[in-house]
């Protein structure tokens, strides 16, 4: 069932590739930072006219992945546990971010642990799915539950091209969700099947354009254009799917959800 959500996004001005911290990036293949832009544009309008609040981070010069706005926080219930980052070349983002949620009202706890905010923190329905394995270290997952107050489940990452939780598992609902099974460890697969038996199994095919950086609202999703098969699949149940064309950011290792911070502002 459609709802409203509240965005949180980062433009993508200062957008490059100029190191590697993951199996996506190149330092040594072209990008263009205007294309970038006009891509992130048309994700960002997509967004509003589907009648979703967006609201932005200013960019901030030297920090080429700061568009990832996923990885700056989790917020749910108006709380706001922040990042800390395993690489350093990303390290600036997290009190960037801390500090727009201060400004903005909200409660901000500091991360004890590496973190990597929603990139490996989903929340669905009443439980948090956390990754761990590449970036987001277990301590987190802990930490998370008492802050944010949702019981958490583990899942172990094993695939290096699938760094973070969100770019093999998408939340669809709060009773669904779509996930890369080889992506994760045995255990990891048959919690999640326990969990959600109906759930959309992925193709290597989708997963491979990033198609699970997916960003739904219960009824649309807006995905990568490029994952054709993942696409029907969400229309066989009942979704909408809805293709944007992301791929020079994902140069980066990112999608639609990679770049969009959900804020769940509470009641």
């Amino acid at each position: 069932m459609f709802s409203h959500r509240r965005f949180l996004m980062c433009r993508p001005t200062y957008f490059a590739v100029e190191y590697a911290i993951n199996p996506w990036m190149d330092p040594a293949a072209p990008y263009d930072t205007e294309l970038a832009v006009r891509q992130w544009t048309a994700l960002r309008a997509v967004y509003a006219d589907l009648g979703h609040t967006v609201e932005e981070i200013d960019p901030l010069p030297g920090l080429p992945d700061m568009v990832f706005a996923a990885n700056g926080a989790t917020v749910v219930d108006g709380t706001v546990l922040a990042v800390q980052f395993r690489d350093p070349e990303r390290a600036d983002e997290g009190p960037a971010y801390a500090n727009w949620f201060r400004r903005a009202g909200f409660d901000v706890v500091e991360a004890k642990a590496v973190n990597e905010g929603e990139g490996d923190i989903l929340l669905a329905g009443d439980i948090l799915l956390a990754g761990t394995g590449f970036r987001t270290a277990h301590e987190s997952h802990l930490q998370a539950q008492e802050v944010l107050r949702r019981p958490v489940v583990s899942l172990q990452l094993v695939d290096p091209n699938y760094y973070h939780l969100d770019t093999a598992l998408c939340v669809l609902d709060e009773r669904t969700i779509a996930y890369l099974p080889e992506a994760f460890t045995p255990g990891s697969r048959e919690v999640l099947r326990r969990l959600f038996p109906d759930a959309i199994l992925a193709g290597a095919d989708d997963a491979a354009v990033l198609g699970l950086n997916a960003v739904s609202d219960g009824h649309h999703v807006v995905l990568p254009v490029q994952a054709g098969n993942f696409a029907q699949q969400l229309a066989d149940r009942g979704f909408r799917p809805i293709g944007v064309d992301l791929s020079e950011l994902r140069k980066a290792g990112g999608g639609p959800k990679c770049c969009t911070l959900e804020i769940r502002a509470g009641d």
